[in-house]
């Protein structure tokens, strides 16, 4: 049975569509609406709070509750997909800080509360999400059957995906996986491509992790830098410049013939997260390589 105030607050609705009330218009008051619809004032203050979830009316202090703007219209042809490709969109622009359900709802152009009709809640939406990043993960519908290509190439195609949305290293759990179909599928064939060797399936099980962490590992930097670039105006190598100074006060006050060696006399030394990522990636293969021979 449809509860009471659903029912005020579709009414209400209405007449902020059709324009019976419009922008800046006092919304009948808690008591206006018991009158009205004969119901207990806590069930009109739960229609009133609502219709301020929904972002059609606010409280303007001496006057009441007000029509905040034109109303959200219904859009028949919302969908989980594309409240979740509005999702990805947010976060890879503004992080995932910045995603919440108004937020989608507001690039929709839709109310926030028909958001839950396709998605449960924030957390359905991130494994949602997830899901649909890993997704793009295109891995070849068959092995080399050089175990290490293959490896490398996930590896490669993997910290592709994380670099173009850099909310998703650190949106995932490495001791509570998301069981989601497409990590699953991404796992599944990690482990197959060590099919021919001599490892059982809980050391090909331990590669994979091992190699999914690595990956997640690196790419967890990435949204931070991109949240500090926008704060700052700085590229990492900007930053990085701006600190030549402290660092030699640093070296002046403290011996550290190693860094000095590294940073003042090695012209050629360039340190970012490809190159942490490069190099990390290839010593790990050389590591299971020789555990495996």
């Amino acid at each position: 049975m449809e509860a009471a105030y659903t029912r005020i607050v579709a009414e209400l609705r209405r007449r902020i569509e059709a324009g019976e009330l419009r922008p800046g218009d006092r919304v009948p008051s808690a008591r206006a609406i018991t009158r009205e619809w004969g119901v207990a004032i806590a069930t009109a203050t739960k229609a009133h709070a609502a219709l301020r979830d929904e972002g059609l009316t606010l409280a303007r202090p001496g006057v009441g509750t007000v029509v905040a703007g034109p109303a959200p219209r219904r859009d028949t042809d919302l969908s989980p997909e594309r409240i979740v490709v509005a999702a990805i969109r947010i976060a890879d622009e503004h992080g995932m800080g910045e995603l919440s359900m108004r937020r989608v709802a507001a690039d929709l152009g839709v109310a926030t509360m028909s958001l839950y009709r396709h998605v449960p809640g924030r957390e359905d939406l991130e494994l949602a999400m997830i899901d649909a990043a890993l997704g793009e993960l295109r891995v070849p519908p068959r092995y080399s059957g050089a175990w290490r290509a293959d490896l490398e190439g996930c590896g490669r195609a993997l910290w592709d995906i994380f670099q173009r949305h850099p909310w998703l290293g650190v949106s995932m759990s490495l001791t509570r996986p998301q069981m989601t179909p497409n990590a699953m599928r991404l796992g599944e064939w990690l482990m197959g491509s060590l099919g021919g060797t001599r490892l059982t399936v809980t050391d090909r099980m331990l590669v994979e992790v091992l190699l999914f962490s690595f990956v997640r590992g690196v790419a967890s930097a990435l949204e931070p830098e991109a949240v500090a670039m926008r704060d700052t105006g700085l590229t990492d190598d900007e930053w990085m410049d701006a600190q030549s100074a402290a660092f030699g006060r640093l070296v002046e006050e403290h011996r550290m013939p190693q860094f000095e060696e590294l940073f003042l006399r090695t012209p050629d030394f360039a340190f970012d997260l490809n190159v942490l990522f490069e190099f990390g990636l290839a010593r790990i293969l050389d590591g299971i390589e020789v555990w495996i021979g």
